[in-house]
């Protein structure tokens, strides 16, 4: 039988696929999304890239829009994820204040007359078009907040752990800074090469994307 990286691969396959702009109406409202990116692939389909979640209540929508569409890196790190690299890309040296965390009222005082405010508003409008241009996800609907935590956590060790697919020598991720990005192919730093699926687990994310499976 195929590991269950594989498995997983192929039945996300079953489940909508989601680009921006997307149909809010057909996000559920809480979830665990799976994202895929182009010209990314793994054991025969598009490989994921990352793994993703929210704890609030009814805030799955919330959380994909800060991914997709809010250009504020400080809400969403996986849009500072991408913008580091795509800064080391150019070598650009914007990479130092793109560091910075403005979500502090403290940090935003001491950065105020520093912040080249230009150039980081031009670096979010990049971070969001290649998102946008490049991105795309699926999403498998787990209303229980801890088992919902609990089931992105496996399928983040699962999949960065797999030693059959991984990222392409052409990918984004391979400019980022951080060494577990780099590794693991995902657009993420917690969670990766910790603890897998067990048998039972993937058993239940079989029945919960046979229940939801309304194909592409």
């Amino acid at each position: 039988m195929k590991g269950h990286c594989a498995q997983l691969h192929n039945v996300f396959s079953r489940l909508k696929r989601h680009r921006f702009p997307f149909e809010e109406s057909s996000i559920p409202s809480d979830g665990i999304y799976v994202l895929f990116e182009k010209g990314e692939k793994g054991h025969g389909t598009d490989r994921v890239v990352r793994i993703g979640t929210h704890t609030g209540k009814h805030l799955l929508k919330s959380r994909l829009y800060e991914h997709f569409l809010v250009n504020n890196k400080d809400r969403s790190i996986f849009r500072k994820h991408v913008g580091r690299a795509l800064l080391k890309r150019n070598n650009d040296p914007f990479f130092e204040q793109w560091e910075w965390d403005l979500t502090p009222s403290a940090n935003r005082k001491k950065y105020a007359s520093k912040l080249n405010l230009k150039k980081q508003a031009q670096t979010e409008e990049l971070v969001t078009t290649y998102i946008q241009d490049n991105l795309y996800f699926v999403v498998l609907p787990v209303s229980r907040k801890q088992r919902r935590l609990e089931i992105e956590a496996k399928l983040i060790g699962e999949v960065s752990l797999c030693k059959d697919c991984g990222p392409s020598s052409s990918w984004l991720g391979k400019y980022s800074p951080a060494q577990k990005i780099k590794k693991s192919g995902l657009w993420q730093i917690q969670k990766v090469f910790g603890n897998g699926l067990t048998d039972s687990d993937m058993e239940e994310i079989r029945e919960i994307v046979s229940t939801h499976s309304i194909g592409n």
